[in-house]
């Protein structure tokens, strides 16, 4: 019909049967940025927040996430993760954190959306955790890096986010 794959004939919404699809590798990674204040950052570094160890407690909610997608996006499939990375660089001089996740399955479909919901919980919960001390937080620039796998082939991110 339209060429979206969420799409029945008639136009309804539909999950993409994925019945004779062959399992392969997949993996995916997205990256995402949190603005936030030097006291924030220094907060962070130190683990000195009264509610603990932030990029910790960061770490695990991108991981339940990136395994919850499909309970969060209509249509996504439940998939059985077999990785899930958060990793976190502080960037003093561009006063924020940058957030990577990076998701694998030997699946029928992609993890795509599972890196992203993770990357995307992870810097929520870095707001969360840290608006008592900053509500000017800003998360930027959540995207895809890259996917390998699957019938589409790769995909590496070409973009320059940097303005």
């Amino acid at each position: 019909m339209s060429g979206f794959s969420h799409l029945d004939d008639c136009g309804n919404a539909a999950i993409v049967d994925i019945t004779d699809k062959e399992p392969s590798v997949r993996t995916a990674e997205a990256y995402g940025f949190i603005r936030a204040s030097e006291a924030v950052l220094d907060q962070i570094g130190q683990i000195s927040n009264k509610k603990g160890d932030i990029l910790a407690a960061a770490r695990i909610a991108g991981i339940m996430a990136a395994k919850h997608t499909w309970e969060l996006i209509p249509l996504c499939h439940q998939i059985m993760l077999t990785n899930v990375g958060i990793r976190f660089e502080v960037i003093q001089e561009k006063s924020g954190i940058a957030c990577t996740c990076t998701v694998t399955c030997n699946g029928k479909t992609g993890v795509e959306m599972e890196a992203l919901v993770g990357v995307s919980t992870a810097l929520l919960t870095i707001y969360d955790m840290c608006k008592s001390a900053d509500h000017n937080m800003v998360m930027t620039d959540i995207h895809l890096l890259s996917k390998k796998g699957g019938r589409s082939g790769d995909f590496c991110f070409k973009g320059d986010l940097t303005e």
